[in-house]
């Protein structure tokens, strides 16, 4: 049992410096904080629309393609760094897999550039 907790004290110590941190940043953003709020700085906004208009109005189509493509690379990171990390221990299988999955991210990519996805007017 004492050699268990040994071996998690590490982690007990970095848990409680963590929120002790937190703690302190936490409380001295609420002691030190400037609070001048102005109507423009509490006013609600949302995608580059104010949120009281109608519900209905027309939104622009390249937020929905920025969007896209923020999600499409962050799972491309989310597959490529654990393959990276087993990259020594990956057949031609995986390693040819991974190939093809980067090649049709590429695909897409440049359609979307060539589509004019990427120009913000």
């Amino acid at each position: 049992m004492d050699e268990m907790l040994r071996e998690y004290l590490p982690i007990i110590i970095f848990l409680g410096l963590a929120i002790v941190l937190g703690g302190v940043l936490i409380l001295a953003a609420i002691i030190l904080a400037v609070r001048n709020p102005d109507p423009e700085k509490v006013s609600a906004y949302e995608c580059g629309f104010n949120a009281f208009d109608d519900a209905r109005m027309k939104f622009d189509v390249r937020f929905y393609l920025v969007s896209i493509l923020f999600i499409i690379f962050d799972l491309e990171i989310a597959f490529l760094f654990p393959w990276a990390v087993a990259f020594g221990g990956i057949s031609m299988i995986g390693f040819w897999s991974m190939m093809v999955f980067l090649a049709v991210l590429t695909v897409g990519f440049a359609y979307e550039w060539k589509k004019g996805a990427l120009e913000w007017e």
